[in-house]
Parts: C-alpha cells; structure tokens; sequence
C-alpha cells in the first residue's frame, strides 16, 4: 500500500516541471521582443549602416530565431517526454516531430542547437574583427570547438549505445 502510495506521489511530481515550461515560454517572449527591438534598430538606421553592420545585425536575429526555436523544442519536446503525451491526431495542424522526439534525440537536437548558436555568435566576431579583441576571438573559438566535440560525441554515443531495433524503426 505505501510502495502504491509512494509511486504515484512520484509520478505526480512530474507536473513539477510545468512552470518551468511556463518560465521557457516568458523567456521565448523576452527573446521575441529583443528580436523587435533588433529590427527596429536596422530599420530606424538602415541608410547609415554599412554591409557589414546590416550582415552583423541579420546574424544577431539569426542568432535569436536559433535561440527560439532551441526553446521551442525544449519546451514541447520536455512536455511531451516528461509530463505528457499530446495526441498530435486530434490537433492537424501541430507539428508532428515533438510527439516523436525522445530524450535521446532531444540531447542531440539541442547540442546542434547549440552549436550552431555558438557559430553565429564566432561569425559576427570575425565579422567585427577590428572591434573585438584576440583573446576573445580565441576564447569564443574554443567555445565553439569544446561545443562542436561534445555534440560529436553525445551523438557517437547515442549511436554507440542505443537501442540498435528502435533506430531501424524509426527508419
């Protein structure tokens, strides 16, 4: 009877994590309106920037929309695995890949993420090379290369160790 009772306290907890979920969601606004505000600044001084200030200024919403879409995933993909199945047959429209996505993939997806986010951020460094100093540049570099290795092996990994008949299915 306590073993039961314990259990099920347990599973409950899982709704521990919805205001997390919540909190994503305030900060995937806080990134829409620095995406605004991003957008306003190119536009209010579009005849004074330079090439390289509009490619700078498109990297960094680039920048933003890569964060977004990192915490989109997050959030539907760490509801759907961790607090509950959303039946994507009753709603058209959505997006079937987060039903679909398993913890395992989510690790890989937000490394990519990541990865790429932190190939953007060493991009507008080079970009702006005369403003940014070399210990920077080298440290943003590392940043990317310590990024891009354990991506490469979080997914050598999940290869080396997963389940061998739930990648064929998947197929």
């Amino acid at each position: 009877m306590a073993k039961r009772w314990f259990e099920k306290l347990l599973f409950a907890s899982r709704w521990l994590l919805a205001p997390f979920y919540v909190a994503l969601v305030m900060a995937l606004l806080a990134l829409l309106a620095k995406v605004g505000v991003h957008a306003y600044d190119m536009a209010a001084h579009f005849l004074a920037l330079s090439e390289d200030q509009v490619l700078l200024g498109a990297l960094g919403v680039v920048d933003l929309t890569l964060s977004a879409s990192l915490v989109v995933i997050v959030i539907l993909s760490g509801y759907v695995n961790f607090i509950a199945p959303i039946d994507v047959e009753t709603h058209k429209d959505w997006p079937r890949w987060f039903a679909l996505i398993d913890f395992s993939e989510l690790k890989v997806k937000l490394m990519a993420s990541i990865v790429a986010i932190t190939a953007i951020k060493l991009l507008e460094g080079y970009m702006n090379v005369d403003s940014v100093s070399d210990r920077d540049l080298a440290w943003q570099t590392g940043i990317h290369i310590a990024f891009v290795v354990t991506a490469l092996l979080l997914a050598l990994a999940d290869r080396l160790g997963g389940d061998k008949s739930a990648h064929a299915d998947k197929a």
